[in-house]
């Protein structure tokens, strides 16, 4: 049997109910943990306002995984991480204690009811690409273009680097 090649993932972490900083180191920390999956780089925090909700203000990283695990899989993998910190999904963009979303693996463009890649909404928030930025300027969003590029049409959205 022939070793499984590793994808290069991005994944977007998002909290904003109770220690959201201690709620994104720990989903750091999981995210290392995984099964054939090797945590290469995290951004910087960053605070952003809820987009069409609302709830306190969001902290924010982007981490860049190197995985074994195939797309769905890992979406699965990302889903129990979220429950394990008490994730609930009362309505559409409830305020949450974490959020974990697979943004891009390796270029691959998948639609199923399940997982879309890459992340629909990705090139349209700051909150997503300013931490992807700092590792990855020149990733190419398929369908979309380079994330530095995507950045700078959304330079109107309120974001802020925290301090290490």
């Amino acid at each position: 049997m022939s070793p499984v090649a590793a994808s290069l993932a991005y994944v977007g972490l998002g909290a904003n109910l109770g220690d959201a900083r201690a709620a994104l180191d720990s989903a750091f920390e999981a995210l290392a943990a995984l099964p054939g999956t090797e945590l290469l780089r995290r951004s910087s925090l960053w605070r952003s306002a809820p987009i069409a909700s609302s709830g306190p203000d969001y902290l924010n990283a982007v981490a860049e995984l190197r995985s074994t695990l195939a797309p769905l899989e890992l979406l699965h993998r990302l889903q129990a991480i979220e429950l394990a910190h008490g994730r609930e999904r009362p309505y559409r963009n409830a305020p949450r204690t974490l959020d974990l979303d697979l943004l891009t693996m390796d270029g691959i463009s998948l639609a199923t009811p399940e997982l879309t890649l890459p992340h629909p909404r990705a090139h349209e928030r700051a909150f997503v690409l300013a931490p992807l930025a700092e590792l990855a300027p020149q990733l190419e969003i398929p369908g979309h273009g380079a994330v530095a590029a995507l950045l700078a049409a959304v330079a109107g959205q309120c974001i802020e680097r925290l301090p290490a």
